[in-house]
């Protein structure tokens, strides 16, 4: 049975347990999920098809006046509310959900669908990534282990409440390719995304980047560390992506700002940045990994234009810190799963695209770097500090390259300082969706980021 069709059948009990329910609370509402991952991977050493990360479930929301609970389970259909009620108005429930204001809504009802827009079956799947595979393995003997590797994730979910009845269907196709390369006692290792709402597309977009990608595989067997100093930086999308996630993401969750761990609070309406720098996040602000039509309280997705000009004009929010703040939810609302709690989560974050060009961006440079490839990165929402790593750097001088590469490279600092030391911004955007993010050390959901290209002057190490 698809995924979309098992939730619908469903939508009819989970409107009869929210009426019941309301007899009680003040406010009710059930989020139905159902997601299903396809896993096929071609490696120089096995080869794989899986259905991984699968679950379905439901969790209720209610609010008595005073508090927010919840409750979760696998299956509502024959559920008694009585059952609800029993685990949820315990006599001495020491630290409740959540206190806050009563949720208000509009009334809606309404489907959602963006469906793989060209789906391709398993064998085809692997006999394509299987030849990628081959091809690279085949190119250069120093090419020591090559995994292709394609997953497309389905997610459906329902949200009813006494004025909701919605229902959404999307999938998300990323493919990569990953490269290990040795030359003496010198290994290096190198990766590379291809993610579309398309399964035939994000193939043949791997397939047409195997030769980049195998070559900049070997040219890393040649790279050096970097000499620790401040440079001048030229970042390709995926690093001013990772600078733009870690930097103003998490600091200005809405829910940090509840609890005072956000820095952010203290500048709203304040300049944070470079003039040429803009800010958004949202699901509804690009088609990428994070996109979805509803998040999980219900709230239709926005585009939140957080950093205008420089300036911070507004965070992003789930709906109950929306409430404690006196806000109007952005549509950030978002769970691990129908187990966990609802916490404000970033979607699609990015700074929008300027008007220099790359050209002239790289003949500026007197002596500096070109950042490629996000690798991972963190930052400290309470004191505005980044570390952010790059996969390499190629260096510049007199405004050409030297033919030298760097490998890793980290960037660490101000968050301040980085941004505000911008001073040219491309006139191209990307935005790419292949990996995930934690609330601290949990907590984790699908993201995308990007960006253009931006000049910087930035700590490297």
């Amino acid at each position: 049975m698809a995924l979309e069709n098992y939730l619908k059948e469903r939508i009819t009990d989970a409107q009869l347990l929210v009426s019941e329910l309301r007899k009680t609370f003040d406010y009710v509402s059930v989020l139905g999920s159902y997601t299903k991952t396809k896993s096929i991977v071609s490696s120089t050493r096995m080869t794989s098809v899986d259905d991984v990360d699968n679950e379905c479930g439901f969790v209720f929301r209610m609010y008595d006046g005073t508090h927010y609970s919840e409750y979760s389970t696998n299956e509502i259909r024959g559920l008694d509310a009585q059952k609800v009620l029993a685990s949820v108005r315990l006599p001495k429930i020491s630290q409740p959900f959540v206190q806050a204001p009563v949720l208000e809504e509009e009334e809606m009802v309404q489907s959602f669908d963006r469906s793989d827009a060209h789906p391709v079956g398993d064998e085809e799947i692997l006999d394509r990534l299987t030849q990628i595979r081959k091809y690279c393995e085949e190119k250069d003997a120093r090419i020591i282990n090559v995994h292709a590797v394609y997953r497309r994730r389905s997610v459906s979910k329902i949200f009813v409440s006494e004025k909701k009845v919605l229902d959404q269907h999307f999938d998300w196709v990323n493919c990569m390719i990953g490269l290990a390369a040795r030359e003496g006692d010198v290994i290096q290792q190198h990766y590379s995304t291809r993610n579309e709402a398309d399964s035939l597309k994000a193939l043949e977009e791997l397939d047409e980047a195997k030769d980049v990608e195998t070559e900049t595989a070997l040219k890393l067997l040649k790279a050096e560390p970097v000499e620790p100093g401040v440079y001048d930086i030229i970042t390709d999308p995926t690093i001013s992506g990772l600078i733009c996630h870690e930097a103003f993401g998490h600091g200005v969750e809405q829910d940090m700002v509840v609890k005072h761990r956000a820095k952010s609070a203290e500048y709203v309406n304040k300049q944070v940045g470079s003039p040429l720098l803009n800010m958004h996040d949202g699901a509804a602000a690009a088609v990428s990994a994070a996109s979805y039509f509803f998040d999980d309280d219900g709230v239709i997705a926005k585009d939140t234009h957080i950093i205008e000009n420089g300036i911070l004009k507004r965070g992003i929010s789930d709906a109950l810190s929306a409430l404690q703040l006196g806000q109007v939810p952005s549509g950030n609302g978002r769970r691990e799963s129908y187990k966990r709690k609802a916490y404000t989560r970033m979607t699609n974050t990015f700074f929008s695209a300027g008007n220099d060009k790359l050209e002239d961006m790289i003949k500026s440079v007197k002596h500096g770097y070109y950042l490629c490839n996000t690798n991972n990165g963190m930052e400290d929402p309470k004191n505005w500090q980044i570390q952010c790593t790059a996969e390499y750097g190629l260096e510049i001088k007199d405004g050409e390259f030297t033919g030298k590469i760097i490998a890793p490279v980290i960037i660490s600092g101000s968050v301040l300082d980085l941004l505000n030391s911008v001073s040219m911004v491309s006139d191209e955007l990307v935005i790419t969706g292949s990996g995930s993010c934690g609330k601290g050390h949990k907590e984790w959901v699908f993201v995308s980021d990007g960006g253009p290209h931006m000049k910087a002057r930035a700590k490297l190490g």
